[in-house]
């Protein structure tokens, strides 16, 4: 099976957006006709440039080359132009491209990609969802916490038993920083009013995007740790392996940290800190699917969980699943609310989730195939990057 062809859609994401404004995804075509499919996450240049990347990347070193050489793809480009370090840009495109060749492998062998990975562990995986707002809501979710309250009851009632949210306040190009005494106040009831709210039915995600000194992030785990949230996620930015073990080693909240990661050699890294109870790596940007079955391997030798990170399109989702169901130091797996919406439109046949749970597919490949005329229906046209950062910092509080 050798590839003969690559395909790129740049696709809008409809209001709400949950999961960013825009998806890339990327098909593979192989010289028998197998098609895989495989999805770019983020970038810091525009997503119009992301396809000519991806067919560079694609006429260097994969076109006329057997699908099955996954290793030595990931080296050509891993190490192309003398780099052999991870660069996000090309590593999110050499991310896609491994994906959709996981794809063709899987179907030209009529398996599940996670039987070719050691096969299934898990017949259910966990997952959790953000707390949306609600299109009638008055108030910012992330600001209201009575209002949380009330979304995360609704949460649990629909079968959730983890909730994730960010009250911290704005993340900016000047990170990391002190929380004024407002943000540390309105995160402590924050927690205190959804563990209020959801019991011990769920539990309670902190998330942050690296907003905090090491120091400013243990002035708010302190004032955390009473509500006992299963996790505080990425205290300080990703560069900072040394303030993130000393957040870790100082509270008794789990730290997860990765979805900014790339590469196995970056979270081995934190591995080897002790800087991280759970990693949560982003199948695409991280290096792909066999380069995320690495990671997870690497933190389950030092007794470390795995929770696969998403806020993007469901090709990367159905990636994440298949890295889940066959690593056993899974604990939870990131989705966009039920796995419905613009997601599941995208896809000819939806990801099932039951009460709280995704059911791994039985079909082979990553068990899920892009809707085409879909996607080719929702172009992006916009010049707005996935994800945007404060360019100043918040006013005092």
């Amino acid at each position: 099976m050798r590839v003969v062809e690559v395909k790129t859609y740049v696709v809008g994401n409809p209001n709400p957006s949950f999961g960013g404004r825009y998806f890339v995804f990327v098909k593979l075509t192989t010289a028998c006709g197998v098609t895989g499919f495989g999805e770019v996450y983020g970038a810091g240049i525009s997503p119009h440039l992301l396809p000519p990347i991806v067919e560079d990347l694609c006429a260097r070193y994969l076109v006329g080359e057997e699908v099955f050489k996954i290793e030595t793809f990931f080296r050509k480009v891993y190490s192309s132009g003398y780099t052999q370090r991870p660069d996000l840009t090309v590593m999110g495109c050499l991310s896609a491209l491994e994906m959709a060749c996981w794809d063709i492998i899987g179907k030209g062998l009529d398996r599940p990609v996670y039987d070719l990975l050691g096969g299934a562990v898990f017949e259910r995986l966990r997952s959790y969802t953000y707390l949306y707002p609600h299109a009638s809501d008055k108030a910012c979710v992330y600001e209201d916490a009575e209002l949380a309250g009330v979304r995360a009851a609704e949460m649990v009632a629909r079968g959730f038993t983890a909730v994730k949210f960010d009250p911290v306040g704005p993340y900016t190009v000047f990170d990391p920083r002190q929380l004024s005494r407002a943000s540390l106040e309105r995160s402590e009831r924050f927690v205190r009013l959804l563990r209020e709210a959801v019991g011990d039915k769920a539990d309670l995600l902190f998330g942050t995007h690296g907003q905090m000194t090491a120091s400013g992030a243990l002035r708010l785990a302190r004032r955390l740790e009473a509500s006992d949230p299963l996790w505080l996620e990425e205290p300080v930015p990703p560069d900072d392996v040394d303030g993130m073990a000393r957040v870790a080693s100082s509270t008794s909240i789990p730290v997860a940290a990765g979805e900014r990661l790339s590469g196995k050699a970056e979270f081995l890294r934190l591995l080897q800190r002790g800087a991280v109870s759970i990693v949560q790596p982003n199948l695409g940007r991280c290096g792909g699917i066999l380069e995320g079955k690495k990671i997870a391997v690497l933190a389950e030798a030092h007794g470390v969980q795995l929770a696969p990170h998403l806020y993007c399109g469901p090709i990367v989702g159905a990636a994440n699943i298949q890295l889940a169901t066959c690593s056993p130091n899974f604990l939870i797996l990131e989705g966009i609310l039920e796995w419905g919406g613009f997601h599941a439109e995208l896809l000819k046949k939806p990801i099932v989730w039951q009460e709280g749970y995704v059911i791994p597919p039985r079909e082979p490949g990553l068990g899920v195939e892009l809707d085409e005329a879909v996607a080719e229906a929702h172009p992006y046209k916009d010049g707005a990057l996935h994800l945007t950062v404060a360019d100043r910092l918040p006013l005092p509080q």
